[in-house]
Parts: C-alpha cells; sequence; structure tokens
C-alpha cells in the first residue's frame, strides 16, 4: 500500500512537471528571459525608461510625443534591434526610480540621463557612454552664487536620487538641501525662489537659463566629469553586449554628432563647445 502511494506521488509530480515544462516550451511566454533581446522580439517592442520633463533630452511635447536628445538615440535603437524606430513603448519616470524599474522589469533598458557611479553599479549594469556631464549651478541673475560657499547658511535645491544631492550630501554636508522628485517642481522651486540656486548636470541648466531670462550659470563645473550611458538589469550580459556594439558602431558613425545638432545645439547654440558633451569617434 506503502509503495503504491509512493508510485502515485511520483507519477503526479511527473506529470507536474511536464505541463510546466509545456507551458514554459515551444510558445509559452515563460521561455524568454524578461528583458532578454529574445522577450524583446516576442513584443515586437523595446521598453525604454525616459525623463517626460528633462528639455532638451528627455521631455514631452505640447503634441504628447516624447522629444529629445536620448529620445533620438532611444529610436535608432529601435531600428536597429526591431528594424522600426517607431517599436519601443516609452516608460516615463523620475530620478529617483530608474534604479526601480529595471529591478522590477518595468523597462528593458534606461536612457533617462543616467550618470554612471559606483554605487549605481552595483545594482545596475551600464553599457558604454554616450554623453559627457558634470555638476553646474544655476542662479538668480541679480544674486549669483559663483562659489560653493556662498552656499553657507542657504538652501540649495536639488533632484531626489541624482548625482547632484549624492555630491552634496557627501561633500558639503552643512548645505541645507531642498529635495524634489520632478524636474518641473525643482526648477519651479528656483523660480519661486524657494533656494538661493540649484544644482543639476550643468548639460541641463545650461539650456534652463538660456530659455529662462535673468539666470546665470556661474558654477559650470563642479567635481569630476561623469558619463550618462545607458542600464539595463544586472546580469543581462546579452543586452549589455548589444547595446555595447551598437554604441561603438553608432560612435563610428558620427551619430552623437548628428543627435547633438538636432536637438542640443537649437538649444545651446554656441554657448557650448559639443566637445564637452558628446563622445566623440577616436
Amino acid at each position: 500500500m506503502k509503495k503504491n502511494f509512493e508510485r502515485l506521488v511520483k507519477i503526479i509530480a511527473i506529470l507536474v512537471l511536464g505541463v510546466f515544462a509545456i507551458s514554459c516550451g515551444k510558445g509559452g511566454k515563460g521561455s524568454a528571459e524578461p528583458g532578454s533581446i529574445e522577450a524583446i522580439k516576442k513584443a515586437g517592442k523595446i521598453r525604454i525608461g525616459v525623463f517626460g520633463d528633462k528639455p532638451p533630452f528627455g521631455f514631452v511635447d505640447e503634441n504628447g510625443k516624447n522629444q529629445g536628445y536620448d529620445i533620438y538615440l532611444a529610436k535608432r535603437l529601435a531600428k536597429d534591434l526591431l528594424g522600426d524606430e517607431n517599436k519601443i513603448e516609452f516608460v516615463t519616470l523620475e530620478a529617483a526610480n530608474r534604479v526601480e524599474y529595471l529591478l522590477s522589469n518595468k523597462v528593458d533598458i534606461i536612457l533617462a540621463n543616467f550618470t554612471v557611479t559606483d554605487e549605481r553599479k552595483q545594482k545596475v549594469d551600464f553599457a558604454k557612454p554616450y554623453m559627457k556631464v558634470s555638476l553646474g549651478i544655476v542662479s538668480p541673475e541679480g544674486a549669483p552664487i559663483k562659489d560653493v560657499k556662498e552656499l553657507k547658511g542657504k538652501k540649495l535645491i536639488v533632484n531626489k536620487g541624482t548625482t547632484a544631492e549624492i555630491y552634496f550630501t557627501k561633500n558639503y554636508p552643512d548645505i541645507e538641501l531642498l529635495k524634489y522628485d520632478q524636474n518641473t517642481e525643482t526648477f519651479n522651486a528656483l523660480l519661486d525662489k524657494r533656494g538661493a540656486a540649484l544644482a543639476h548636470d550643468n548639460t541641463l541648466v545650461f539650456a534652463w537659463a538660456t530659455e529662462n531670462p535673468g539666470f546665470v550659470v556661474d558654477i559650470k563645473q563642479l567635481g569630476e566629469q561623469d558619463y550618462i550611458a545607458p542600464a539595463v538589469r544586472k546580469g543581462n550580459k546579452e543586452l549589455l553586449d548589444w547595446l555595447n556594439t551598437e554604441i561603438d558602431a553608432l560612435t563610428k558613425e558620427g551619430f552623437f554628432e548628428k543627435a547633438y545638432k538636432a536637438t542640443l545645439e537649437p538649444v545651446y547654440g554656441n554657448k557650448v563647445d559639443p566637445k564637452t558633451v558628446i563622445i566623440e569617434n577616436k
């Protein structure tokens, strides 16, 4: 009786495993690793995390269309991977939840002005960079901040989860930080005079000051030069390798110079040297 029961249990176990194997086999949705190239091709689209309020890098225009330097690159990635630049699902996110969106498989790639840092490398895998960046500080023209020491006893506006927050928390803990989630909130706080200045990527504050008379960027470069790169879920080597090969090819092609002229030059004009922003072909 006991042997029969054990035999029955084994048979049930084999049947359960067989059903599971079939569901994950041919034609099953579970066969492709989330975020893998196979999964992306099966879905017929690539999910790319971008900003919706960070012009000229990632923003939604008056017609509800995603635009900007990151978007220009995203469309080329979709074209080269899937044969059509429109096979993208743009997922709008905030600086503070970029890592979370990868870890929870809400996106395949992050292209949201993501600065490479050692801390972030512990959680996500970065591909080769496509842009250079440093921190900059924008302040009112009538009360310009020309030295970080001038911020003592004043409030500095930053975005949560950005290199600006990390840099000032680590290097200037005595400077009071006003932190916001969205770029729109952050810059509105400066317009409303809630803080003496705002720290962010210099590429962004250059553009914002150009479009908002009465503000200047007198601290143009703070800390070390950093790099912006696409990010994928930790361990997704297949997609990471594809991105690295793609970025090498695009750099040699001169793609990033074209992207700069199409999306950034109309904003910067001759106020910014393109060589301080783009990764050029060597």
